[in-house]
């Protein structure tokens, strides 16, 4: 009896090891997690707009599952339908060239050019201004219901009725309920996780009665700041015609100045297609009470489009596959009352990120929904969307953006060389090829110049091996050439300096009487350092210059036992403008690891008065995660929650999770992005942090269950 109880224990014993982690956590349940955050509409709530991805495309909807009503919704989140290859540049009938943006600037004893915004009008800023707005994000389309009342009257917001929306996060479905005139409707929309489809399933009796039609209309891009998809017309005409058609599909080109792309419609069941206006199509379906319909958004020829049961097949399997794999937190038990909602967050935060900015090109801040800076990618910004992958142990996601660097290399280099320096100057404000945006903040920046030795070296920590080194060693160490450039040797204070010709991360500074940033010094420090392993590693000999850069760069500026947020800046925690924008130097320890150049003692101190006197409500959605990384490091668990939620309006998360600002930046994904980072961070700890869940408060109120994150450098 023994012998045989012995036989079957020991399988049970082996299934009981495999439930628990090795920090002695049971193992989470993925699914009862992520679906207790499902997304619940009641009300029309232009803020809490909801959307459907595959990290290269996306699209959103209102309460109808569909974008029923984009200008009731355009000033909350807008009802946007994107893709990464979605771009077009009006015609260059100035025939503008990119040297007309420039303007020298005296630096380091020499001249230097930079793309800046000019202010004198006349043909310089005409340039400026074509160039900052071309090539611009194209909102594809808007693919809404055609919805009437009984006596034929369109209907309006205000006339639905009973409305219940849901967001299935394990699926990446939405259902989407409501009434009109007491007759109800369910929609059922999903996005395919392989090809830019979106799919919709439509339940009513409004179908057979013909008050539900589906509409299509295109909207001309804005070639401004901002594209809401909600502009119809314009001096400008970019026409569509349906380029084909059957009885179960129909494509519809559409030519633009730099792009042609279309668009595909199929259905199940009869329906037929026609035109109401330039610009505008209607699908008509016959009368019946069930209708399915897929529309494929294509810059090249469409063939076939998958049904809406292979699109609503393929996004539970693909966000099924995404729950299941990288991290996971878990707070249930918990006694501080800020849990489930930091939960909520966090659950909401990995749905948008994925869905946003998961693409081959870096994702602008506004992600896939609509533009901001005309759908630029900001590669500053590329750290707060992609660093998280990393440590959520989806590697993956963060290396597709990856090879774009390679693309863009030349480009790079050609900004360095016209400026005098060796290496690669990354951009900070491009575009999809890698073009430079002229701006006067941005040409100036250069905290987004180590951000791809960060990169390569998350990708070589998980993977340790020569192979990992040689596939980033040449962006790697061009990165680092560029940054032993730049630095200015001060012969009479035998030192490396950086700038005046920089503004800082806290862009509340003057390009050229600005110098020796806190942050940016720290950052040159580390990824020096880290350029110079990477020789050591290849048995390469690191040039000569990087270390006597390093050797005799700056130390981090100090004032009454504080750092500065920059040496040139005496009033740094006296003048009330340097009090606002981004406290960036708490990142030199808290997105940074300690550096040699950095006193911890002093670094406390400076936590301790930016946290008292900074104008927080001055400030942007990853300042609070920024915050709560430097509080982690230095021992203050509670401050670092109190920074997570801290009562800012630009630290609001909205229904949706999306990461709210101002009218103008209804949501902001880079928050997201830093959220994720800090607590992954804060659980899973850092290059030299000891226990367990570090960044937690150890009075019991919190109750922290986490799986495959990694640690922070």
């Amino acid at each position: 009896m023994n012998a045989i109880y012995t036989v079957f224990k020991m399988p049970f014993l082996i299934v009981l090891l495999l439930c628990f982690q090795l920090n002695g956590q049971e193992k989470i349940d993925r699914k009862l997690l992520v679906s207790r955050h499902n997304i619940e509409i009641k009300a029309i709530d232009t803020l809490a707009s909801l959307s459907v991805g595959n990290g290269t495309f996306a699209y959103t909807v209102d309460v109808t599952g569909l974008q029923t009503f984009p200008e009731v919704y355009q000033h909350g989140i807008p009802l946007g339908t994107q893709s990464e290859w979605g771009w077009d540049s009006y015609p260059n009938t100035g025939n503008y060239k990119f040297s007309e943006t420039l303007k020298e600037f005296d630096q380091y004893n020499r001249k230097v050019s930079y793309a800046v915004q000019l202010k004198t009008p006349g043909r310089q800023v005409d340039a400026v201004n074509y160039f900052r707005a071309n090539p611009h994000r194209l909102q594809l389309g808007n693919l809404g219901l055609e919805l009437y009342k009984k006596n034929g009257e369109k209907v309006k917001p205000e006339d639905l009725k009973d409305i219940k929306q849901t967001l299935n996060l394990w699926s990446g479905e939405i259902e989407s309920h409501f009434s009109i005139e007491g007759i109800p409707v369910t929609v059922w929309t999903a996005c395919h996780q392989k090809e830019d489809v979106v799919g919709a399933r439509i339940q009513s009796d409004l179908i057979k009665k013909g008050q539900l039609k589906i509409r299509l209309r295109l909207p001309q891009p804005t070639g401004e700041w901002a594209d809401f998809g909600t502009k119809w017309n314009d001096k400008i005409n970019y026409p569509s015609s349906i380029s084909s058609k059957n009885k179960q599909k129909a494509v519809i080109t559409r030519k633009m100045d730099s792009i042609t792309y279309h668009i595909g419609l199929s259905w199940e069941g009869q329906a037929k297609i026609s035109v109401k206006e330039e610009n505008y199509y209607i699908l008509t379906p016959s009368k019946m009470d069930s209708f399915s319909f897929s529309c494929t958004f294509k810059n090249q020829k469409i063939e076939a489009i998958p049904s809406f049961s292979a699109v609503e097949k393929s996004s539970a399997t693909g966000w099924k596959n995404f729950w299941q794999s990288g991290g996971a937190i878990d707070f249930s038990g918990s006694t501080d009352i800020r849990a489930n909602e930091l939960e909520r967050r966090i659950i909401l935060s990995q749905y948008l990120t994925k869905l946003q900015c998961t693409g081959a090109i870096p994702p602008q801040e506004t992600g896939l929904t609509f533009n901001s800076w005309y759908g630029r990618p900001h590669l500053e910004m590329h750290w707060w969307h992609g660093v998280h992958f990393a440590l959520w142990g989806r590697l993956e996601l963060l290396e597709k953006s990856l090879p774009w660097y390679q693309k863009v290399f030349d480009k790079a280099a050609n900004i360095a060389k016209r400026q005098g320096f060796e290496g690669v100057r990354w951009q900070k404000m491009t575009d999809p090829d890698g073009n430079e945006g002229p701006s006067s903040i941005g040409a100036f920046l250069i905290w987004q110049q180590p951000h791809f030795i960060t990169f390569a070296d998350l990708m070589y920590r998980a993977n340790p091996t020569k192979e990992t080194l040689e596939k980033y060693k040449k962006e790697v160490f061009a990165t680092a050439d560029f940054m032993a450039s730049f630095a200015n040797y001060n012969k009479e204070k035998d030192r490396y300096e950086l700038g005046p010709g920089v503004i800082p991360a806290q862009e509340r500074f003057k390009a050229m009487e600005t110098f020796n940033p806190t942050y940016e010094l720290a950052y040159w420090n580390w990824a020096l350092g880290t350029a110079i392993k990477w020789k050591e590693q290849l048995h390469e000999k690191a040039p000569s210059k990087w270390g006597a850069v390093l050797e005799k760069l700056s130390e981090l500026p100090v004032q009454d036992n504080v750092y500065l947020a920059t040496e040139s800046a005496k009033d740094s925690y006296t003048n009330p403008e340097f009090k606002t924008d981004h406290p960036s130097v708490l990142g030199t320890y808290g997105m940074l690891p300690a550096t040699s150049l950095l006193n911890k003692e002093i670094m406390k101190n400076t936590f301790d008065l930016v946290w008292k006197t900074w104008s927080w409500e001055k400030t942007w959605g990853w300042d609070f995660p920024m915050t709560a990384m430097a509080a982690a490091r230095l021992g203050m668990p509670d401050k670092a929650l109190d920074a997570l939620f801290m009562k800012v309006q630009t630290n609001t998360y909205l229904k949706n999770g999306h990461n709210y600002q101002e009218e103008r930046l209804p949501l902001y994904l880079p928050g997201n992005g830093g959220l994720l980072t800090a607590v992954a961070m804060m659980c899973a700890g850092w290059d030299g942090s000891t226990g367990t869940n570090p960044g937690f408060p150890k009075d019991g109120s919190w109750k922290v269950k986490w799986e495959r994150l990694k640690k922070m450098p």
